[in-house]
């Protein structure tokens, strides 16, 4: 298994910036797939972005192109979201995920999660 811990939350005013890292431990951080999503009480967990083994391949949920990056640093098994221009609709409890097959969209076709980091943006 893979253990992930995400890092990096806080509260932060509208229009500020947050990176977000997500440091994996326990398999060979390259054989997975990694990716990002965020979830807000009441709500089923959104897709952020996700990033291939490799680091070559993104995707991205459309309301954050443009806005935040991911990548990954797997000299030191680490994933990162790099968050711009944010606004208070992107608070949320934002999870790192990892797969060894899968790539996408779809939150139930990751096999492992942190446990979480708030986002807090105020206006």
């Amino acid at each position: 298994q893979v253990q992930l811990v995400e890092s990096g939350g806080g509260l932060v005013q509208t229009g500020g910036s947050l990176r977000l890292s997500c440091a994996a431990s326990g398999r060979t951080f390259t054989n997975y797939v990694m990716g990002w999503f965020r979830q807000t009480p009441g709500k089923t967990r959104e897709f952020v972005a996700a990033i291939s083994r490799s680091g070559g391949t993104t995707s991205y949920a459309d309301s954050m192109k443009g806005r935040f990056t991911i990548s990954r640093d797997n000299a030191k098994n680490t994933v990162y979201l790099q968050m711009n221009s944010l606004t208070p609709e992107d608070t949320a409890v934002y999870y790192c995920a990892a797969d060894r097959i899968y790539y996408g969209r779809r939150s139930s076709e990751y096999g492992y999660w942190g446990q979480g980091t708030q986002v807090t943006v105020s206006s």
